[in-house]
């Protein structure tokens, strides 16, 4: 089978930093799927990468595959077909690049194969739909151009939706700052051989120009483009320099990727109509507006992401990220957009009970409604959400919620679920956490488990439904685990002290007001694992030495699991193996 992908032209050349640049597809790409003969390994143009190692490398920002189904995958990777033709450069010629994709790593059984033309309008990216594949099966896929043939890359399919897997085991990662170090948890995720796939639950990249937003007073690498990234070239060029980084090359070709993007995809604390890092207007400073400029990142996002938006893998067909994938009957996986449409964060963060107000949303009201169907849904076992932002309550001075009507009925100043200290998470929405916990109480949910990123330190929580009776009423929920970051800085860093030293008292009365969270580390850069079968869902801390140390090792930290039909968590003595 041929499917064409029609594309609009745009005009070549470099778009500079400050230009209002129009975000419609550019180029011409064609993807043809064909069947391969199956008495033989498939022939190709292309020379061994060995032979053309003095050549101009055609491939060098890796390959990558996504978004695994029981019959397809995405799969990825950028060409460079001339010196000229760098990312953002809007140079360079249309281009033909071969793929195919067998059940082994030599090549012997090609079931896909086909050709994808792409050109500076796209940015040369390549980016298909691969169907036709068996469930629950690894593949190996690699593409050609130019006389050059890409690295092999791994993926899998999800089981059938029938099927009852054994286990599903997903490596868990947010929140990578290129300037502030080296990528170790990629480089340590990337040497296992039992992950599934590996949930990236945002800041996949970060919008800041060179020398801003590092290692403390510490820049490993700088940011390329210089500047902050604005334009639709300026996006391209930071998804580039991110995409040569070769642990994180490593880790895309191992095993397929589920995304979601946060804030720093656009830039920093985003909402439906601007960032507290965006400076809207043409003036000195202006950036443009913000709608544009958000077009372009989410443009440059799914050119160089191996993740369908609006369902396909086709550019330029829509912007919506938030989506469901199944495994089986033991788990379906909802990864949710929390930027794209919510509202504004409120100004005060401590004493403002704006963050109760029934007209403001997080999610965005379709959003919420398809996630409570997400939840409701009898389709398999665990309901796993892929959740940018922390949804557990971290509050003080939390009141019971028979006390705190009469209070508010008399004063109208305190926020429904006490004190927040981070008004960017749910805690600054908590009107959308209610209905949801609410739908959740209603119709008996069980098994629901948050993964979240964002906040640079790791965390396991119940989530009570009653944030003012916890732990005296203990029902909950679900349970939430939050990942630390790979690089992006914690307490320690910001503060300039030596690990587990001023942390420890903020994380004891953190935890002494908030009962519910049952783990917390606010020191630690790193990497999880999360291992799911129908007994319980665990999730692995491990943290690695050094950020700025590109050799450093990793270590396992913690462990917390959640039993089938407790909605609660325990401490786990040993890692999964």
């Amino acid at each position: 089978m041929t499917t064409t992908q029609p594309d609009r032209p745009s005009p070549a050349g470099s778009v500079g930093r400050r230009t209002v640049v129009a975000t419609g597809a550019v180029g011409l790409g064609v993807a043809t799927l064909a069947p391969a003969a199956a008495d033989g390994p498939a022939t190709s143009p292309a020379t061994s990468p060995a032979s053309t190692s003095r050549r101009h490398r055609v491939f060098q920002h890796g390959i990558a595959s996504g978004d695994p189904l029981p019959g397809a995958v995405v799969i990825w990777t950028r060409v460079t077909p001339t010196r000229a033709a760098t990312a953002g450069s809007g140079r360079g010629p249309r281009t033909e690049v071969g793929w195919e994709v067998a059940t082994d790593r030599s090549f012997r059984d090609v079931v896909r194969r086909g050709t994808f033309v792409t050109s500076a309008g796209r940015d040369h990216t390549v980016k298909l739909d691969v169907t036709g594949l068996r469930p629950a099966t690894w593949y190996h896929y690699r593409f050609t151009a130019a006389g050059q043939r890409s690295r092999v890359g791994r993926t899998r399919t999800a089981p059938a939706p029938g099927a009852s897997p054994r286990n599903l085991r997903f490596g868990v990662v947010s929140c990578a700052n290129y300037q502030a170090g080296y990528f170790a948890a990629y480089r340590h995720l990337a040497r296992r051989d039992d992950l599934h796939a590996v949930l990236h639950l945002g800041d996949y990249l970060y919008e800041y120009e060179a020398g801003r937003y590092g290692a403390g007073e510490v820049i490993v690498r700088r940011h390329e483009p210089a500047g902050e990234i604005v334009s639709l070239d300026d996006y391209r060029q930071r998804h580039a320099q991110y995409k040569t980084d070769p642990d994180l090359q490593d880790l895309h070709a191992k095993a397929p990727f589920i995304t979601v993007w946060d804030d720093h995809e656009t830039a920093n604390d985003a909402w439906l109509e601007g960032a507290e890092n965006h400076t809207p207007g043409s003036g000195p400073g202006g950036e443009g507006g913000w709608r544009r400029r958000r077009a372009r990142a989410l443009r440059a996002y799914d050119e160089w992401m191996p993740v369908r938006l609006d369902g396909t893998a086709r550019l330029g067909d829509g912007t919506r990220l938030y989506r469901r994938l199944r495994f089986g009957t033991l788990a379906e996986l909802s990864m949710l957009d929390l930027r794209t449409h919510r509202s504004e964060q409120v100004a005060l963060p401590v004493l403002d009970p704006a963050v109760s107000e029934p007209d403001r949303t997080i999610t965005g009201r379709q959003q919420m409604r398809w996630l409570k169907d997400s939840l409701a849904r009898d389709a398999a076992q665990w309901k796993l959400v892929g959740n940018p932002v922390m949804i557990a309550p971290v509050t003080f001075a939390a009141l019971p919620a028979d006390l705190l009507t009469p209070v508010n009925d008399v004063t109208g100043l305190l926020p429904q679920d006490g004190l927040p200290y981070n008004v960017d998470q749910w805690d600054g929405y908590t009107d959308d956490r209610r209905e949801l916990f609410a739908h959740i109480r209603d119709r008996g949910i069980k098994d629901t488990v948050f993964l979240t990123g964002d906040i640079h330190s790791g965390w396991a929580s119940d989530l009570p439904f009653d944030r003012g009776l916890y732990p005296l009423a203990g029902e909950t929920a679900g349970v939430e685990f939050v990942c630390s970051s790979v690089t992006s800085d914690n307490l320690k860093d910001i503060l300039g002290v030596p690990p587990r030293t001023a942390s420890r008292a903020v994380e004891q009365v953190i935890r002494t007001a908030n009962p519910h969270i049952k783990y917390l580390d606010f020191d630690s850069h790193g990497y999880c694992v999360l291992d799911v079968t129908p007994a319980r869902v665990q999730m692995d801390w491990y943290v690695i030495g050094s950020r700025l140390d590109r050799r450093t090792t990793a270590t396992w930290s913690r462990s917390f699991a959640t039993r089938a039909g407790t909605n609660t968590v325990v401490a786990v003595d040993r890692p999964v193996r």
